[in-house]
């Protein structure tokens, strides 16, 4: 089992891997912390599903160049070879902390977005002593969970507003809200609609993954500090989400905004920054 370095263009900072872990290959993106006083904890950032980890760019790109930061995509998204059996999200959480091993990480600050949201409450929960601060941004408990509508769920069941830049555009403003409602068209080049067309299995077994999954019962089990992040008009994770988490989640506060489902990728410098005041303090 290795870990391969493929640096990227010089003066981006930027370093790609492929790390083997349980028979299967990552790929891993980091951004290694740079200029005087580096921090210690480097972040980890979970995706949401069915977009690689390059969709996070905005949101890296401010976070504080002294943060160490490090993401990856899960199987058969972007550049992580597609699986030939589903897994599950326990299973994945102990393959995330297997990569951290390898990069030589022994504890991170995670970040978990949407999808990566409840993956990151899974690691939280199976390898507390691995996060030190955790942060959940437009996600829920799982099963359990306040669920979006019928109309909304139909949409997020197929890979399609990832492949067809004019299908989000049609969609955008139902499923995503916030400031998508008026500039809907935002949403394709956010997400990079149509940029790679992934194997539409990739998808679906991020959707098989969280099969009965729920960490409403286990959230008193989270014992990092923890910051939930929730729009007010968040059409996927309705915002009575975000008080079911702090009611579970013993150590943890809530930042509210006004926007959607991607108002974290669309505007990213006032998320970072409350993250980066989350970590740091």
């Amino acid at each position: 089992m290795t870990t391969s370095p493929r640096p990227r263009p010089a003066g981006a900072r930027i370093e790609e891997h492929d790390v083997l872990v349980g028979g299967r290959t990552l790929r891993v993106v980091r951004r290694p912390a740079s200029g005087p006083g580096a921090r210690r904890t480097p972040l980890l950032l979970c995706n949401g599903i069915g977009a690689a980890t390059d969709v996070l760019d905005p949101l890296v790109e401010a976070l504080p160049a002294d943060l160490d930061v490090i993401r990856f995509d899960p199987p058969g998204i972007g550049g992580s070879p597609l699986p030939r059996m589903p897994y599950h999200l326990a299973w994945m959480a102990h393959r995330v902390g297997q990569v951290l091993t390898k990069l030589g990480v022994r504890e991170a600050d995670v970040l978990g977005y949407s999808w990566g949201g409840m993956l990151a409450q899974q690691l939280a929960i199976s390898r507390r002593r691995r996060v030190r601060k955790l942060v959940l941004a437009a996600t829920g408990p799982g099963a359990l969970m306040i669920p979006a509508s019928p109309r909304v769920m139909a949409v997020l069941t197929s890979p399609k507003r990832h492949q067809d830049p004019a299908y989000v555009d049609a969609v955008a403003a139902r499923i995503y809200g916030g400031s998508l409602r008026d500039h809907p068209e935002r949403a394709a080049e956010t997400l990079g609609a149509g940029s790679k067309r992934a194997p539409m299995r990739g998808y679906y077994y991020q959707l098989l993954a969280l099969s009965g999954w729920t960490s409403l019962p286990l959230l008193p089990a989270i014992t990092a500090d923890t910051l939930i992040i929730a729009g007010d008009d968040d059409p996927i994770v309705p915002r009575g989400n975000a008080t079911l988490l702090q009611r579970g989640i013993r150590r943890s506060q809530v930042h509210r905004h006004p926007g959607g489902h991607l108002e974290m990728l669309l505007d990213p410098e006032p998320f970072a920054a409350e993250i980066d005041r989350f970590l740091s303090s």
